[in-house]
């Protein structure tokens, strides 16, 4: 088999010939189609990352078809087309991954390379309508968003959101109103462009909601709004908050991968008793937080990582219903991965970077 391995900081990735895998007990060998890069590839080999530990096969999202199972698994799957869950023991608590939790592609070897070993329990079947790269493209930046937009953001299509209530993929269709009409819910999708925001746009606008995005860049605004987004707005610039409540009133629902300086400006284009979900922090830490408008406002000031396999279940249900295709902004040979996490420095790229392994 060939798998691309980061042997440490400061070393270059290299396309190494290494033994055939072998399945373990519990495990399946997966001949890998296609995989995706994640930030997470580009922060490791960046030594950005916490704990990492080499050398490793990098990678966290494939697709491909199953070629051997280990000890306890149903031959069944031999010959099936699918993607798995890119966590490794979530744990038992749907809220909350637990402390033995991690993500596939360091410290256990990942999905840049032909051929995988998983476990089992994390397969799941192909979505049918895409393409092996589409596929691949959709397992961490899929269930990320998801969980961040419908668990913990809890959007409704035309329904405010309520505490104390999850989201599940059966909740997201209208209610009606003897009063009046539900009006969509008005989200703000921050960083346009990434893997994780560009599902975001995608999941929301399919159950009807009006959607807002940031960007510093207008060929992504432009790309966003041809997705279904009603329009974007350059960060960098000051006020664009209060230009987007002049044209969208405050928003119910604002997903966020930046935290940093811009975190203010969230908090100002917040409706009364909006969410605002974090599920990362690329700019670093608000230097400032208003807690004065977060309490008067009650705002709910949400953190999300990942997703559970119910999540990630319940994506995939979301896709499948919806016809959703991920946006692949390039494809790559397997021995060019270094140019594609190179590619990443500087965030050009609008969806997925993917790499074609045994195609």
């Amino acid at each position: 088999m060939q798998a691309v391995v980061f042997a440490g900081v400061g070393e270059p990735l290299v396309c190494l010939e290494r033994p055939d895998l072998e399945p373990r007990e519990g495990q399946v060998i997966v001949e890998l189609k296609a995989a995706a890069l994640n930030r997470r590839d580009y922060f490791i080999t960046q030594g950005l990352y916490p704990g990492i530990k080499t050398p490793v096969v990098l990678g966290s999202d494939g697709s491909g078809i199953v070629a051997q199972v280990g000890r306890g698994i149903s031959e069944s799957w031999l010959g099936r087309e699918v993607i798995f869950f890119p966590g490794i023991d979530w744990g038992d608590n749907p809220s909350a991954q637990s402390r033995a939790f991690r993500v596939l592609g360091m410290p256990d070897d990942g999905t840049l390379a032909t051929s995988v070993a998983v476990p089992a329990e994390l397969l799941y079947a192909k979505p049918p309508h895409l393409s092996w790269q589409e596929a691949a493209a959709l397992p961490l930046a899929g269930v990320t968003a998801y969980r961040a937009v419908f668990v913990q953001g809890m959007l409704r299509q035309g329904v405010s959101p309520k505490m104390g209530q999850a989201a599940g993929v059966h909740d997201l269709e209208p209610v009606p109103s003897a009063e009046q009409p539900p009006r969509a819910q008005h989200v703000l999708i921050t960083g346009i462009g990434g893997g994780v925001a560009t599902f975001a746009l995608q999941f929301a606008v399919a159950v009807g909601a009006e959607v807002w995005v940031t960007s510093s860049s207008p060929r992504k605004i432009q790309h966003a709004v041809s997705l279904g987004a009603k329009g974007g707005f350059d960060y960098r610039n000051t006020g664009w908050q209060r230009e987007l409540i002049k044209l969208s009133g405050p928003i119910d629902l604002i997903v966020d991968g930046a935290g940093g300086g811009g975190y203010a400006a969230l908090i100002e284009a917040a409706a009364p008793g909006a969410r605002i979900v974090s599920y990362g922090a690329t700019a670093g830490r608000p230097p400032e937080l208003d807690l004065f408008k977060v309490f008067w406002k009650q705002l709910h000031l949400v953190g999300s990582t990942l997703g559970s396999p119910r999540d990630f279940a319940a994506m995939l249900d979301h896709v499948n219903h919806h016809r959703i295709r991920p946006v692949v902004d390039q494809v790559f040979a397997l021995d060019d991965a270094p140019t594609a996490i190179a590619r990443m420095a500087h965030s050009p790229q609008f969806g997925k970077l993917v790499l074609n392994c045994g195609i």
